[in-house]
């Protein structure tokens, strides 16, 4: 019995080849051993805007496959509404359990996957919404002396309670700034450790007033889940001691090039950056933006807080067994009521 076998890229490529050099399709046929009309066919559905070009040839046939084959288990609406999701930026893994758990639908993150690469060999965009970056990292290496300059009366990470290390409490923050391009303006960054809440605010000036008086007007709405702030060595911390007195807080200083101390800070800007890639202008940046760039983080649903998202962590399943606990319910109304007044101030 017969059974058809698809062209290979070898055989498309002797396709290509022998049609540039006027060969007629019976003897392309013949010269590779398969029926004109074969070649017929692959030259009408597989060829592109310059023509028949034997790789573009060959990733129309698989995304057809594709297609053809998702189609018995995962229907087109589906497929859409996973475009829609990573058209702002959610991740094939966030997909995934997102639809097991509110839609009752069953995409495998790696079927995610597949349907981006595909639509990507035949020109979509949908590859351009990953997290990704095909640029070589250069691991930096400290010495032992912080030549970012001394802050007076800073208080060492190592005086942090240990119960904002594990976790076991809302309210721990961490905090740093992104510079924009030849360091004119920045991003101040906040983001709370146990929810993974996240506030950002723009800065003309990197220094220490104009960055005290943002996170000031980003923490005030929520100043009853504001317990500590942690933040690195530099400069624009160094007015630490009046933002603690401001917000009734305790600041901490990670040691010296020990960015691991502010992991969930340094991973949070690498999720903004997505946005405001390296070498872009902070001035450029408008309110709308930051506030569109927030809105993403805080209604994406993480893989470490059980596919929800941060939005609802914070005001949903607030800790009211801390020692703040009756201020945090009396309170919660408002900071949910303020939050976006806080973002434009």
């Amino acid at each position: 019995m017969y059974h058809y076998q698809h062209l290979a890229l070898e055989e498309r490529y002797m396709i290509y080849c022998l049609k540039k050099d006027g060969f007629s399709i019976r003897s392309i046929a013949a010269r590779i051993k398969r029926s004109p009309s074969t070649v017929s066919r692959e030259l009408r559905r597989n060829k592109g805007q310059r023509g028949y070009r034997y790789q573009q040839a060959d990733s129309f046939c698989l995304f057809r496959r594709h297609i053809e084959h998702r189609h018995h288990r995962i229907t087109e609406s589906t497929w859409e509404l996973v475009d829609s999701y990573l058209f702002v930026d959610w991740s094939p893994e966030q997909i995934s359990h997102y639809f097991r758990l509110e839609h009752r639908l069953e995409v495998s993150t790696e079927s995610i996957y597949q349907h981006i690469w595909a639509d990507k060999r035949i020109g979509g965009d949908l590859h351009s919404h990953l997290r990704q970056s095909r640029k070589k990292r250069r691991k930096r290496y400290g010495c032992g002396y912080n030549y970012r300059g001394h802050i007076r009366n800073r208080v060492s990470i190592d005086l942090r309670p240990s119960i904002v290390e594990d976790r076991g409490r809302y309210g721990d923050w961490e905090i740093d700034t992104i510079v924009g391009k030849a360091h004119k303006g920045a991003l101040v960054s906040i983001v709370e450790r146990k929810s993974r809440f996240t506030l950002i605010g723009k800065v003309e000036k990197k220094d220490a007033d104009a960055v005290s008086q943002k996170t000031t007007n980003l923490l005030k709405p929520f100043s009853d889940y504001v317990l500590t702030i942690t933040g690195d060595n530099g400069k624009e911390f160094a007015g630490h001691e009046q933002l603690s007195k401001q917000l009734n807080i305790d600041f901490y200083f990670a040691h010296p090039y020990s960015s691991w101390e502010r992991g969930l800070n340094e991973n949070t800007n690498g999720l903004i950056r997505q946005y405001v890639p390296k070498g872009s202008s902070i001035d450029e940046i408008s309110e709308e933006k930051i506030e569109m760039i927030m809105d993403r983080l805080n209604n994406r649903p993480r893989k470490c807080l059980g596919f929800k998202t941060p939005k609802d962590i914070l005001f949903s399943i607030i800790d009211f067994s801390s020692p703040h606990g009756e201020r945090k319910r009396n309170k919660r109304q408002k900071a949910q009521s303020t939050c976006t007044v806080a973002v434009t101030n």
